[in-house]
């Protein structure tokens, strides 16, 4: 993951008009005259939220942090774009560091500068300083990383002191929920990542836009992780959307088909549910309860032999077909390396591969051989023919079954959730704020 894929987070709410019905319970013209002019293109200098300032500064080294998760890549039109959204969400980042101050519960800068090393080392191998460096070669700067962390720290501390304690799981309901997932032992659970935008009458057509101008980008070769840490308003941005294992039946109902119609990292969305639109990917697919096939642990040896250059398509699929019928001869793993020799072959063995390491299709193929088997082959005329021979199969144990404690842990995850997202809307609506000129 990138430098800034780690870097980005906080909650954000697009902005938005009305639609044509959506009066939102307010007295409002059908044809409104307006006095003045609205100049899209103008930026303002500075915001200042409860009397604390966000400079231009301040989003120009944040907005830095998406571009360098995205490859360094952004359209004008989407830099803007990032330039508002970003704004927005050093203004949740900001009113999230203020409320921790108000209630005695500020982040120490040691907090903060013990979590950037870490950040450092452990996800980049760099240390602080080799950190310092990189975020200024990119446009950002430490100090705009330390803030975003202040901000998530103070935002965590809230949420334990102010909504875990009033969330609470009774023990039937724990139970309850472990008897529906022996009930659907066998059925399939879908890890799922989400990007969720929250949306009301007065923004939902400016939401659905800014969605989908997140999808176009995603699939353009974008970050989710990163877009999610940066653009998501669930509490599960932090962790790059991701809301772990889950059944259809635990989700959203609008999500429920389209998320049963994915293939592990495919996209669906913007789906529009209640509260707002979801972005979602299939992160990865298995059964309720039942050991998966994928995490057999695969002794393998791959066979592989060049084609010289200038073969033709022609030629290559003729050599292709002589090499696996030659491999398929070796009669075992035993005297694959010696037929692989006399083809001047080369041979690579890994006995330790997991089948969900392999490309899905690859995958599928070992999974339906016996031992001693080869795939078919497969390559291209630049990489050369491959074939894979499975030496040796250790087959995952059984899944076991659900625990009270992780039951629990992701029913009371779900309610603090939405606990959380009524508590942010409650400080924005009290927040003082001032656009600078």
């Amino acid at each position: 993951m990138t430098a800034a894929a780690i870097a980005l987070s906080g909650t954000a709410t697009a902005q938005g008009q009305s639609g044509e019905d959506a009066g939102g319970g307010l007295s409002l013209p059908a044809n409104p005259q307006i006095y003045g002019k609205q100049d899209p293109n103008r930026r303002t200098a500075m915001v200042i939220i409860n009397g604390e300032v966000i400079t231009g500064t301040d989003v120009d080294q944040r907005v830095a942090l998406v571009v360098a998760a995205n490859g360094g890549k952004a359209a004008p039109e989407e830099l803007e774009r990032l330039r508002m959204q970003v704004l927005r969400n050093l203004m949740d980042e900001t009113l999230q560091i203020q409320e921790a101050k108000a209630q005695d519960m500020e982040v120490s800068d040691a907090e903060v500068d013990e979590t950037y090393e870490r950040i450092a080392r452990q996800n980049f191998g760099q240390d602080p300083k080799s950190m310092d460096a990189y975020l200024i070669k990119i446009g950002s700067s430490p100090a705009s990383l330390k803030r975003q962390i202040r901000g998530e720290l103070a935002w965590q501390r809230l949420l334990r002191r102010n909504v875990t304690p009033y969330v609470n799981v009774s023990d039937d309901e724990v139970r309850e929920a472990i008897a529906r997932m022996e009930q659907a032992k066998g059925q399939d659970e879908y890890r799922v990542g989400e990007i969720f935008l929250y949306a009301n009458s007065e923004n939902h057509d400016a939401v659905a836009q800014n969605a989908m101008k997140i999808v176009e980008q995603i699939k353009g070769g974008g970050n989710f992780v990163a877009y999610a840490r940066q653009f998501s308003e669930a509490s599960t941005a932090p962790v790059g959307g991701d809301l772990g294992w889950v059944r259809l039946g635990m989700l959203p109902a609008e999500l429920q088909q389209p998320v049963a119609s994915l293939e592990p990292g495919q996209m669906v969305g913007p789906v529009e549910v209640r509260g707002g639109f979801s972005i979602v990917l299939l992160i990865d697919k298995r059964k309720v309860l039942t050991a998966d096939p994928r995490d057999a642990v695969l002794s393998l040896k791959q066979i592989s032999l060049k084609f010289p250059a200038g073969t033709s398509e022609a030629v290559a699929n003729t050599q292709a077909q002589s090499f696996a019928q030659a491999i398929g001869g070796a009669k075992g793993c035993a005297a694959a390396d010696a037929v692989a020799k006399q083809l001047g072959a080369e041979v690579i063995t890994n006995d330790q591969v997991k089948a969900r390491e392999l490309p899905g299709p690859l995958a599928a193929m070992v999974l339906n051989l016996n031992v001693g088997q080869a795939t078919p082959p497969f390559g291209s005329l630049t990489d050369g023919v491959s074939v894979l021979m499975l030496c040796g199969r250790d087959d995952p144990k059984l899944a076991g079954d659900p625990t009270f404690d992780d039951v629990e842990s992701q029913i009371l995850d779900e309610r603090i959730n939405r606990r959380s997202q009524g508590y942010m809307r409650d400080l924005r609506r009290d927040a003082v704020i001032d656009y600078g000129n």
